[in-house]
């Protein structure tokens, strides 16, 4: 039985762990709070893993948190063992990260994760980065984690160290103007008054259509729980990899109209908007990955 260390067990991280270990593999978690932790230290963690070559995902928060985690594994990790960040790190830091782990053999993948509160049963989309021997020895986690189905419907290796980040970088930039797009729609149908059923209309878009998608389905799940979205200010934050995506769209010249609109909406959101748009891309945000709303 594969056995291997899980840093960080948050909304993702603790529904990771439970995931992996229905499929039958050990998972030794460390985490901050003691309340949610197997082990009392990384170095602890490090010593539970069997001898050989260890495997230790880390799912915490990206920068200084993934910065600091990444040194001290550093410390207590050794030759041919493999670290994964499965973080929403940006894909510059990979570079840095392998590097650093390369100074003392440790390999390195990358893993862009999606998924959010609901990969716990429903599986985690997966885009990987790094080398393939690496890639391949961590499969039976990759296949532990993804929805079932064909492989490649639910795991990608994007390329090499910092690919599975940027893949993922790119996909939360598609995210934010496809959210945008049905929180627009969700307000134009509020306010024509020969629309009766606002809830009703986008449940009904559920099969058949062309805009049908998992989105759609939390969109669903959000408005018949509240469908005026009374509850919610039309504030909205971002995670950071929207903004990313734009920095190297403007860099290698590729234009992307709907995502920069998506990204100065919630901008203006922050400003005292109380646009039914945003609080529709608001509810949204809260249904995939519990990200933090604002009450009315």
């Amino acid at each position: 039985m594969m056995h291997i260390g899980l840093v960080g067990l948050g909304r993702m991280g603790n529904n990771m762990r439970a995931r992996l270990r229905n499929a039958g593999i050990e998972v030794t978690g460390y985490d901050a709070n003691p309340a949610v932790s197997d082990v009392a230290s990384l170095a602890e963690l490090a010593s539970a893993l069997p001898e050989g070559q260890k495997l230790v995902w880390v799912m915490v928060p990206h920068g200084k948190i993934t910065d600091d985690v990444i040194t001290e594994l550093t410390d207590v990790l050794g030759e041919g063992d493999l670290v994964i960040d499965g973080g929403n790190s940006k894909w510059l830091d990979d570079t840095k990260h392998a590097e650093q782990l390369a100074a003392k053999g440790i390999r390195y993948v990358d893993a862009g994760v999606s998924g959010g509160v609901w990969g716990k049963e429903n599986g985690y989309g997966l885009m990987v980065g790094g080398d393939v021997k690496d890639v391949e020895f961590a499969m039976p986690v990759f296949d532990a984690l993804r929805p079932e189905g064909p492989r490649e419907e639910g795991f990608s290796h994007a390329g090499g160290i910092g690919a599975g980040h940027y893949a993922k970088m790119v996909h939360n930039g598609i995210e934010y103007a496809i959210m945008q797009a049905y929180g627009e729609g969700y307000e134009l149908l509020e306010a024509k008054d020969i629309i009766h059923d606002v809830p009703a209309v986008f449940a009904g878009w559920q099969r058949g259509t062309v805009v049908r998608s998992w989105l759609l389905d939390l969109l669903v799940l959000a408005i018949n729980e509240d469908p005026k979205l009374d509850e919610l200010e039309g504030y909205v934050d971002d995670s950071g990899e929207g903004r990313w995506t734009l920095e190297e769209a403007i860099e290698l010249a590729v234009p992307m109209p709907a995502l920069s609109a998506a990204m100065f909406a919630r901008f203006v959101s922050r400003q005292g908007s109380e646009s039914p748009t945003m609080k529709a891309v608001a509810a949204l945000r809260n249904q995939f990955g519990g990200h933090a709303v604002k009450k009315a």
